[in-house]
């Protein structure tokens, strides 16, 4: 337990008001959205400059003091649990837009920026910045980093990683480490920055970070496919990426999820279509209204029984609304969710949900199965109790599984989420055993004591 004279020195450099203390605040920072056990920390530290944020870290390293970076926390992998002795590090006061450029497209901001804010800035400069996670509401620019986050467009306009041109970071000894350029071609020394990008606070703390921004569609087009069998919808969105055609969206939703969407938005989804899926086109008005028409006539021979285009803006922002709702609608249905997060090759689709649905049955689980169909990322999500241990067990196998299939598809363990601690047992069956001791190597040369955010993606 930290003394009271070492409190005393992060209440010197932040201020007595953002140390704190509190049972409430201390237990407020003990888990994340990941369905993990809960971590109290000793306390939580908020810094409000860069100035600050440096000696915070450079104090805890000095004191051997655990130290978990923290945004808004909806990350799902367990990747904002603190260390057991250690204390929270938040990046919310850390919130300003620093610059947007419009000449040079690119952004320059601070952690804490929440990146629905971001995005809204952005647009009002008639600018684009396309990563979308489901949490951008909240989320911040810092853990969106930390994280490698995607999001509904990620198909067509790639995730978080292919929009940051350079990361500013804190060393454990408080020295700022610049890496990446403003400009659009650099390869000054390593490529830090590319390092710090899912590295989920294990490797630095993020001061500044460089955005790539990118001019907005021209035209776009949102239909809703509807299917009497997933099998087909899943069929479909092979056939799309087959036929050369890249949507700005393509997600799934299965039976289970658009029923509880439904109950959740009273959006008008069909209750009896056994799957549908959400399309958007983007573009020239001319490639959107072609690349528009082939998707339509795809949907209808590999089986959709209808596909509703919607007929203005309102219509289009209903069908994402009902999408974005997605996770919270089934959150709703048990008292515990487990959302994964599962990935594989696009080609791969039919035979994943196939193999999802079978599972389900096996283990008597009810699992629905959304998400971003059009890159290989699903979203299978079992609703469940975790207080009943018997039905639990069966999650836990149900999810070892999931992801044994997802590899054997030569898939990924995570294709959004991060490794945080929820997935850390399960990296070697996708990596090796070398690739484990070669990234903690590189922690233990840049974190000599291990401070930052310890047992996070490779263990202790």
């Amino acid at each position: 337990m930290p003394s009271n004279a070492l409190i005393k020195e992060f209440q010197a450099i932040v201020g007595k008001e953002n140390v704190l203390e509190s049972e409430a605040d201390r237990h407020s920072y003990s888990y994340d959205s990941a369905v993990l056990d809960p971590v109290v920390p000793e306390f939580a530290v908020r810094p409000t400059t860069s100035e600050e944020l440096g000696k915070v870290v450079r104090l805890c390293n000095e004191n051997g003091l655990p130290v978990t970076p923290r945004g808004s926390g909806t990350n799902l992998s367990g990747g904002t649990i603190p260390h057991k002795g250690g204390i929270v590090l938040l990046t919310n006061a850390l919130n300003k837009i620093v610059e947007i450029n419009e000449e040079d497209l690119y952004a320059v901001v601070q952690p804490g920026v929440v990146t629905a804010k971001f995005a809204a800035e952005v647009a009002k400069r008639g600018l684009f910045y396309p990563p979308d996670p489901g949490s951008q509401a909240v989320s911040t620019l810092g853990g969106n980093v930390a994280e490698n986050a995607g999001g509904l467009r990620g198909l067509k306009y790639g995730v978080t990683k292919d929009y940051v041109m350079g990361v500013d970071f804190f060393d454990v000894n408080g020295e700022l480490v610049k890496s990446g350029s403003r400009t659009v071609k650099c390869v000054t020394g390593l490529n830090l920055s590319a390092l710090q990008v899912a590295s989920e606070g294990t490797l630095g703390v993020f001061n500044e970070i460089i955005l790539k921004l990118v001019p907005p569609p021209a035209a776009n087009k949102a239909m809703m496919a509807l299917f009497d069998d997933v099998d087909k919808a899943s069929a479909t969105v092979a056939a799309i990426i087959a036929a050369k055609i890249v949507p700005c969206t393509l997600e799934l939703l299965d039976n289970v999820t658009i029923n509880l969407v439904e109950d959740f938005t009273k959006a008008g989804l069909p209750r009896d279509a056994q799957a549908i899926l959400l399309i958007e086109v983007d573009g020239h008005p001319g490639q959107v209204a072609e690349e528009a028409e082939k998707v339509v006539a795809i949907c209808k021979k590999t089986g959709a029984t209808d596909v509703k285009a919607a007929k203005d803006e309102a219509e289009r922002n209903k069908l994402w609304e009902a999408r974005r709702a997605a996770l919270p609608a089934l959150a709703r249905a048990k008292p515990t969710t487990v959302l994964e997060d599962a990935t594989v090759p696009r080609s791969k689709i039919p035979a994943m949900i196939k193999a999802i649905n079978a599972i389900a049955k096996k283990y008597d689980l009810t699992i629905g199965t959304f998400g971003h169909a059009g890159d290989g990322n699903l979203h299978p999500t079992i609703m469940c109790d975790k207080r009943d241990k018997n039905e639990f067990h069966r999650v836990e196998e149900a999810v070892d599984e999931i992801f044994d299939v997802a590899l054997s598809f030569k898939g990924t363990l995570s294709g959004e989420h991060g490794i945080g601690l929820a997935k850390a047992k399960w990296l070697e069956k996708e990596t090796s055993a070398a690739t484990i001791a070669y990234a903690k190597a590189l922690k233990k040369a840049v974190d000599p004591k291990g401070i930052l955010n310890p047992g996070k993606i490779i263990g202790g």
